[in-house]
Order: C-alpha cells, then structure tokens, then sequence
C-alpha cells in the first residue's frame, strides 16, 4: 500500500472519529438540558463511527502484520491521535450523562 492510499485511510479515520466526537458532544449537551430521549441515538450513531474507524485502524493493522512495507506519514499519525482521543472522550462522556441523571 503506497502512502497516498494510507493517507486515504487516515483521512477516513478522522472523518468517522470526528462524526463520533460531534455525536458525542451532542448527546452530553442533551444531558446537561434534560434532553434524555435523543441521547440513545447520538451515542448509538457515535459508536457506529467509532466501529468504522476502527475498522479501517484494523486493515492498517493487518496489512502491517502480514509485513507489508507500510509508509505512514503524518496524517495516519493525526487519524490514530483522533481515534483515540475520541475513544477516551466516549469513556467521558458515558460517566457525564450518568452523572447528569442524577
């Protein structure tokens, strides 16, 4: 894989996670308004995007372990760094909501 098609799957990467953290966001200003009923489906859309960006993180992982010569620039660095940050402010943002419940 040639590193414009890695920077392609980077590109993918933070495009899903950057859907997943603006549904995220969302669904905790849901929360601090009270708005419990749309707060199921933003967290339901923003796992579906995190899942398609792992997915994506998964056939770098695999190309990489079936030893392919993978040239990584800075824009799968960048996608990495947005997936897991996003990964965290999910974990984050589940304790707000449960916490705004109360």
């Amino acid at each position: 894989m040639n590193r414009q098609e890695i920077g392609m799957l980077g590109f993918e990467i933070v495009a899903y996670s950057g859907d997943a953290r603006s549904s995220l966001l969302e669904a905790r200003d849901c929360a601090k308004r009270g708005e419990w009923d749309r707060i199921e489906n933003l967290i339901e859309s923003a796992q579906e995007n995190i899942n398609e960006a792992h997915n994506k993180q998964t056939e770098m992982l695999t190309l990489d372990a079936r030893g392919e010569d993978l040239d990584i620039g800075i824009i799968m660095i960048h996608a990495q760094d947005h997936l897991m940050t996003t990964m965290l402010l999910k974990d984050i943002i589940y304790d707000l909501i449960e916490i705004y419940k109360r």
